[in-house]
């Protein structure tokens, strides 16, 4: 997908189905994929880090056209990686883990990736079809979409 910008946005890209933008004035990511829009409020005072590399690399085009290559019912949906394999990430360093204490996982809620080191989450990400508290505490939480729930 691509991204498009809504307002005064950063432009951003992410998975080979639409477009998706982000306005970083008001920390909105509106990721356009092939049923329609679905719009993800960031998270930049629970995860810093996190927010932060997403902009930059969507703001680089490091998401455009990058699949969903992850799905898994009832759970999630995961993209971000350029290889489409789940094997791929970018050329930013990793980032440090950014575990809320009161953040949850909940349907929406949209969470960095990362392999079993806790802090090796780079390009990665994923969307909770469905509440998944057992990921609480051990996923940095990033954003959590406001709209378009159904088009995921």
């Amino acid at each position: 997908m691509k991204l498009v910008q809504l307002a005064t946005a950063l432009v951003l890209a992410i998975a080979g189905f639409g477009t998706a933008q982000a306005q970083s004035n008001e920390d909105f990511l509106t990721i356009q994929l092939k049923d329609g829009p679905v719009v993800i409020q960031l998270m930049p005072d629970v995860a810093p880090k996190h927010v932060a590399q997403i902009k930059d690399l969507a703001s680089k085009g490091e998401y455009d056209n990058v699949a969903f290559h992850r799905v898994i019912e009832a759970f999630m949906a995961q993209t971000g990686d350029p290889k489409g394999n789940g094997t791929g990430g970018s050329s930013l360093p990793n980032i440090p883990g950014e575990f809320s204490q009161t953040a949850e996982f909940r349907r929406g809620t949209v969470g960095m990736a990362r392999s079993s080191d806790p802090n090796s989450a780079n390009s990665q990400f994923f969307i909770c079809f469905t509440d998944a508290p057992w990921l609480n505490k051990q996923y940095s939480v990033w954003g959590q979409v406001i709209d378009g729930m159904d088009n995921v």
